[in-house]
């Protein structure tokens, strides 16, 4: 199964893969807005999908995945996404977020009804394939499992065993109410770049400092030449630019 990640052709080593990803990703205009103190108005929507495009080609990478569905009604993110490998279907239910999730959950169900399903986050730009694969591969042993965002509140990745529910409740605290609902915490160390997704100024310097993909490190050296800047690495130990620690 042939996929594209930072502008050239990924190829599954494993195209039997079992995990079908969902991604959800809100209309750009409307994404990411507690990052415009950081990013400006203008740069804000176009870092948000560049978190998106870096997120998905680092899932379609994993040897792990067969395939990822991204849930979003904007034209332009879906257009781009569908370009690198992504499976794009409209928000249907328009209900937010949880209601995306199981959108894309019955989509994949569709198709593959003994399908292993995860949800995964639009913006882990740092996300390495590695990482991934090693919580999908914990993941497997459980009927419902998840990752708790660097801040310890939130949820970055839920997973849902062949024949079993997603039962999603992202949003604000929801560790605490997937535990709740009997899903694991997985306790794996070592993978940051699952955790690292990006909603504020602080988010994005600690995704730049882990080393983030193509897409994101491009817009964000192209918008920052400004007097300030902290050099980081991207993956591949490509140079990249990272916020002045006083925005």
């Amino acid at each position: 199964m042939a996929t594209r990640i930072e502008g050239e052709i990924a190829t599954n080593t494993d195209p039997t893969g079992p995990w079908s990803l969902v991604v959800p990703l809100k209309p750009l205009a409307r994404a990411k807005s507690r990052l415009t103190p950081t990013t400006g108005a203008d740069l804000r929507p176009r870092l948000a999908l560049a978190f998106a495009r870096d997120t998905v080609a680092a899932a379609l990478s994993c040897p792990a995945v067969l395939d990822v569905v991204v849930v979003t009604d904007d034209p332009e993110a879906g257009k781009a996404l569908t370009a690198i490998g992504a499976r794009v279907v409209p928000d249907e239910p328009d209900r937010g977020l949880n209601a995306a999730l199981a959108h894309g959950e019955r989509t994949v169900r569709a198709g593959r009804p003994r399908a292993a399903v995860a949800a995964l986050n639009a913006d882990l730009p740092a996300l390495r394939p590695a990482e991934l694969s090693r919580v999908l591969d914990y993941s497997a042993e459980f009927p419902r499992a998840f990752v708790t965002d660097a801040a310890g509140i939130g949820t970055t990745f839920l997973s849902a065993a062949p024949g079993v529910e997603l039962r999603p409740a992202f949003g604000g605290p929801s560790r605490a109410r997937h535990l709740d609902s009997g899903a694991v915490e997985i306790g794996l160390t070592g993978i940051d770049s699952v955790r690292q997704d990006v909603d504020t100024g602080d988010d994005l310097r600690a995704a730049l400092a882990l080393g983030v993909g193509a897409h994101t490190a491009g817009h964000w050296a192209a918008a920052a030449s400004r007097p300030a800047v902290t050099p980081g690495r991207t993956r591949g130990d490509r140079p990249s630019t990272a916020p002045s620690p006083d925005l």
